[in-house]
């Protein structure tokens, strides 16, 4: 049995995804705006984990601009079967590198065959609508005219499925009136769980939620506690974050990016970490 297929499957949309895949944000360039310094290991870093069994891969056309599409075209395309490409549309990249919300229909159709052309594909898997109500984090807002464009582009063939990101509770039952939700993908990691109740009605629902940032906001102390665990565990701390993440919910979907193999290899390593109970007890106390 491979790593991946350790860590488990779970439905995303219509499809059945391995719990550990890829995401191509790190591909980008500093800041995730312009190229990579090194294209050759980005192609290389798509195509190694895809052969390691990765069947789901997460970007966006406003990586980059353009860039990580382009790239994950270069290596992977045509596309082996049961590869999963999931995007975002939401937002467009100033020429400052500035993130800006890009909710019009006449943009959100822009950044839609722009994915579509960038990616070398005739349909989307996925498209996750990012909210932009504060780029920090979740804050409240209606997202039903930007996702009744979504859903008129999914009716006409272009989008498979619809999901969120960085949205609330609220947000989410108010978009289950105008499509089927997908997947939700929100900021949350051993130290940030201000999501833990909603993972748990999202499970329950059968709905996957794809966490970014996994090592995203911590403070030294937390920072050393994870340290201390995972030197216990013979691990990296990101592998540990990954692993206690994996065994948080059976619904948590990861996305690890990385612009290198060797860091790949790592994260891939993570599915044969199983936690014990005294190091998850120190893990969860990290919360707060």
């Amino acid at each position: 049995m491979s790593n991946l297929e350790k860590s488990g499957t779970f439905p995303l949309g219509g499809f059945t995804v391995k719990r550990l895949g890829y995401g191509a944000m790190q591909l980008a360039g500093k800041g995730v705006f312009g190229p990579p310094k090194d294209r050759a290991e980005a192609v290389a870093v798509l195509r190694e984990a895809v052969e390691s069994g990765v069947d789901h891969i997460d970007t966006s056309d406003f990586y980059g601009p353009h860039v990580t599409n382009q790239i994950i075209r270069e290596a992977l395309h045509p596309y082996r079967d049961g590869l999963v490409i999931v995007t975002k549309v939401g937002a467009t990249r100033g020429a400052d590198a500035s993130w800006n919300p890009a909710f019009s229909k006449e943009a959100l159709t822009a950044a839609v065959h722009d994915n579509l052309k960038n990616l070398g594909l005739d349909v989307l898997d996925v498209v996750n609508l990012r909210a932009m109500f504060d780029v920090h984090g979740p804050a409240e807002g209606s997202l039903e005219e930007p996702l009744t464009v979504l859903a008129d582009l999914q009716r006409q063939g272009l989008i498979r499925h619809i999901g969120l990101s960085n949205v609330t509770a609220r947000q989410i039952a108010d978009g289950r009136k105008i499509t089927e939700i997908a997947c939700v993908q929100n900021q949350y990691n051993l130290a940030h769980r201000g999501d833990d109740a909603l993972i748990d009605q999202l499970a329950r629902d059968g709905t996957a939620y794809v966490p970014f940032f996994p090592l995203g906001g911590f403070s030294p102390l937390q920072s050393a506690t994870l340290s201390t665990v995972a030197a216990e565990l013979e691990a990296t701390p990101m592998q540990v974050a990954l692993a206690w993440l994996l065994q948080r919910a059976p619904n948590i979907l990861l996305i690890p990016g990385t612009s290198s193999r060797a860091h790949l290899r790592e994260n891939l390593a993570a599915t044969d970490i199983a936690l014990p109970p005294d190091a998850l007890a120190a893990l969860d106390s990290i919360a707060g």
